[in-house]
């Protein structure tokens, strides 16, 4: 079966991460992005044991049960980008992670998923920088898939016996000018990832829904003042959470009101809100900002054939997470809305190897069209 490079994607990239932002990491991305193409082309269209889709904490712990498996899976990890889908998953978005266990004095989080990378690829995970582009699932296998060659941008098939789909969710965001720099910088998507940072700040909250007022609540414990930004004078979110809000005295208000932009250079020192009413404008002191305006799951290219909640979160069977296809397993963010923790996607992407090797002891007739042929 052919390999990727035995120099090492996920050592290129811990590597480029931890080199400074400019000519030294470019010139390593482009040797890894050479090492891929080349890798691309030793791949061909061979029948898989396993294929993983999504290279977040979920994806790359799944990567690594099931190469110490010795299934030598394929991960697909995403295109080279900054949008969400990049290799690393939303994790390459943020700067110190300090709830991961094991790091007693935090991690950087793009320093947690290159050294996840490259303890998958020690045991044999072949990881690709490259984006899932359509899949055809099939109950039993073997699944067909589609990803873009991100030299040339063609389309490769692959086929897989099972298929471990982990592709996380990506946290709405205002689309504002900056607002992705500012990531890890004062601008946040997780009050129980970041929320210790901001202790006796005065911080600001977008939304209006339960999950904003959880998150406004959160953070009370840690800040001075939390202040809700909320485009209409009443609130979406459950009475109860309603009740809890108002009777904190933390907990401030901005009814009527829209962020239209950032404030600060290097880290956030404030934010400019509009009354939607008026279209008056002010500036409000704060060091921190939670856009909590909701999630979406990244399963377009599973809608029709898995079945997906009303959000779109793939739905898992009796405590496991095999989904609807049998031989197509669900693990992290793309699964779970509650938690939302690099911690559980982690969990889960180690119970998705697990259901996956034992499901092909259990298959173990499964042949793809061509392999007669070889």
């Amino acid at each position: 079966m052919g390999r990727l490079p035995a120099a090492g994607v996920g050592k290129l990239v811990l590597e480029a991460e931890r080199a400074p932002a400019g000519e030294d990491r470019n010139t390593r991305r482009r040797a890894l992005v050479s090492l891929v193409v080349k890798g691309v082309r030793e791949l061909g269209s061979e029948l898989r044991q396993v294929v993983i889709i999504g290279s977040g904490p979920a994806g790359l712990t799944a990567a690594l049960y099931t190469a110490r498996a010795n299934l030598e899976p394929l991960v697909l990890e995403g295109e080279l980008s900054s949008t969400g889908d990049q290799p690393g998953g939303q994790l390459m978005l943020t700067t110190e992670v300090e709830n991961y266990p094991g790091f007693a004095e935090g991690i950087l989080g793009p320093l947690l998923m290159g050294q996840m990378r490259a303890q998958a690829e020690r045991f044999g995970a072949q990881l690709l920088p490259a984006k899932a582009t359509r899949a055809k699932l099939t109950d039993g296998g073997p699944h067909t898939l589609w990803y873009r060659d991100p030299s040339t941008g063609d389309e490769v098939q692959v086929e897989a016996k099972a298929v471990i789909v982990a592709m996380g969710a990506r946290a709405l965001m205002l689309g504002l000018p900056r607002e992705r720099e500012l990531l890890g910088y004062g601008v946040s998507t997780c009050a129980t990832c970041d929320g210790f940072f901001f202790r006796g700040q005065d911080i600001a909250v977008v939304g209006g829904g339960d999950s904003a007022l959880e998150e406004a609540i959160f953070l009370t414990k840690f800040a001075n003042s939390v202040t809700l930004v909320h485009r209409r004078g009443e609130l979406r979110a459950s009475k109860i959470m309603q009740e809890r809000a108002l009777a904190n005295p933390k907990v401030r208000f901005a009814w009527h009101s829209v962020v239209t932009g950032l404030v600060g250079t290097d880290k956030l020192g404030g934010v400019m809100l509009q009354d939607v009413r008026t279209g008056e404008e002010r500036e409000l002191a704060a060091t921190g900002l939670f856009v909590a305006i909701g999630h979406v799951p990244s399963s377009d290219i599973l809608r029709g054939q898995l079945e997906v909640d009303e959000q779109g979160y793939v739905l898992t069977r009796n405590g496991t997470t095999a989904t609807s296809v049998d031989g197509v397993f669900a693990a992290g963010d793309l699964v779970d809305h509650r938690y939302r923790q690099a911690v559980t996607a982690a969990g889960t992407g180690c119970m998705a190897a697990i259901d996956a090797e034992r499901w092909l002891e259990d298959h173990e007739d499964i042949a793809g069209p061509n392999e007669g042929s070889r």
